[in-house]
């Protein structure tokens, strides 16, 4: 029999876009949402949305991880039910066991789900049994003398490169290419000191390197009923040092080869006893043969191209199926028409190896229009800490056709106007109109095969002189003793 429960109240255990996102979907269906927030962000935008926020402490950072203060939060205000947002809470087994064990709701997969698809090494054994094809690899390496020989007797066999992988790695982080030998030994031994760091395990295993594949997942969602659906492909190529950029739905593969990729996703996902929203991901090489890589085990960055695209709330049907409702849809029903596009636009410098750029917005003037969705975190005046992640708002766009989108995206990235602080803007306003892109021929190796999108003059625009000139004359008004 399957537990009902009704939220009147859930806690978001996030911050910044995504803490508003997750409470928007919650707000529409009547449930009230309580933010946390740190001493150190006390000034962030989530707190403006949410219907009741907790200080939980300090900061920076450290707070928002500390399990036992925002199970605490959630107790003190009434809460039935905690949203972990995306990020490392999200793929902590300790945190929905910790939720269980204090009486409230996890909205998420079980802790033994998250902890098996946590583990690299154990999500391949799941999805093999499947029949579905996985990267060679070894095992988990030992420390020492013996995972070096294992490790050397593997790329023996298979040669160079190789990937060396954080079995609890995420996020692209613990990841390292190796190209030859004279590297190998001195790379296992910093992967596992940047594991150890990053996840609070230093256990680390070799993966053969596919050559300028291209990165496709597929969003499924589950519920207690036995019922799992697909909602379609995205590619997800265009990272930069393993972290994603730019997010397109659908993948722009062949539809019979999508269709069997998200049919293997859902095969994934059953023989996991999945719950909840989550990401199958893949490697597709240029044949058109595709190997499993990893799950998600949580609501994704770029689960907003699959909504726009779908017009199915992903974050709603988190939120009922942890009420104990069936997902609200049936397979039949998910169509998929025409692109979507989602980019990332951070506070950072992408002309100082995209050093994060904090400070005061002066000036901020978001985009609009046809087709255009922004989900942000900040406002003008905001003083943006450098605590934090960087992501200041994703956007979304939609097009009939890929033109369109492309056209839409480049349309929507000019109509920002951003004063006192860095962004990637520039850089996407490239990409945006470079032939490749517009082609859509798109693999890993796109942001290193394009050093030129790095070459864009910063001119400034008469209305961004008049914004600078506005900005100047409020913070004189602010403090008319400076200068």
């Amino acid at each position: 029999m399957v537990d009902k429960h009704v939220f009147g109240k859930i806690l978001v255990a996030n911050r910044g876009e995504i803490a508003v996102r997750v409470m928007r979907s919650a707000q529409e269906l009547g449930i009230k949402a309580v933010a946390i927030y740190e001493e150190t962000d006390k000034d962030a935008f989530h707190i403006m949305r949410a219907d009741e926020a907790v200080c939980i402490g300090p900061g920076p950072r450290k707070d928002y991880l500390n399990i036992d203060k925002i199970i605490t939060a959630a107790q003190q205000t009434g809460a039935q039910a905690i949203h972990p947002g995306y990020g490392f809470l999200a793929e902590n087994p300790d945190f929905p066991e910790a939720c269980t064990n204090a009486g409230l709701v996890f909205i998420g997969p079980p802790p033994e789900v998250i902890r098996d698809l946590g583990s690299k090494v154990i999500a391949r054994k799941i999805v093999q049994a499947t029949g579905l094809q996985v990267i060679p690899a070894t095992e988990v390496l030992p420390q020492g003398a013996a995972g070096e020989a294992a490790a050397l007797a593997f790329t023996a066999d298979c040669g160079y490169p190789v990937m060396i992988k954080a079995v609890s790695g995420g996020g692209g982080r613990g990841i390292r290419q190796i190209n030859d030998e004279s590297s190998l030994l001195n790379g296992l031994k910093r992967s596992r000191a940047e594991a150890l760091m990053s996840f609070g395990d230093d256990s680390i295993y070799l993966e053969k390197c596919m050559p300028r594949p291209r990165h496709v997942e597929v969003q499924i969602l589950a519920d207690s009923y036995g019922n799992v659906v697909h909602l379609g492909t995205r590619n997800c190529s265009i990272q930069r040092r393993h972290q994603k950029l730019i997010e397109i739905a659908p993948s722009g593969l062949d539809p019979a080869l999508s269709r069997e990729i998200c049919e293997a996703a859902v095969r994934a996902a059953r023989a996991a006893n999945y719950l909840s929203a989550g990401t199958v991901e893949f490697l597709v090489d240029h044949s058109g043969k595709y190997y499993f890589l990893e799950v998600n085990t949580r609501l994704q960055v770029e689960h907003t191209v699959t909504e726009v695209l779908t017009g199915i709330d992903i974050v709603r049907e988190q939120l009922l199926i942890a009420m104990g409702a069936p997902i609200s849809f049936s397979q039949e029903q998910v169509h998929e028409r025409g692109y979507a596009i989602e980019l990332r636009i951070n506070a950072e410098d992408p002309k100082n190896d995209f050093l994060a750029s904090p400070g005061v917005v002066e000036v901020y003037r978001s985009s609009a229009g046809p087709g255009v969705r922004l989900d942000g975190a900040i406002y003008q005046g905001y003083k943006i800490p450098p605590f934090y992640d960087s992501l200041i708002v994703k956007l979304t766009v939609y097009g009939f056709t890929w033109q369109e989108a492309v056209d839409r995206m480049a349309r929507a990235l000019n109509g920002f106007l951003i004063i006192g602080v860095k962004s990637t803007i520039p850089y996407f306003q490239q990409i945006v109109k470079e032939p490749d892109f517009i082609r859509m021929k798109l693999d890993t190796g796109y942001i290193d095969d394009h050093p030129q999108l790095l070459d864009y003059r910063e001119q400034e625009r008469e209305v961004d002189k008049l914004a600078r000139l506005i900005a100047e004359i409020n913070a004189h008004e602010r403090n008319p003793h400076t200068q």
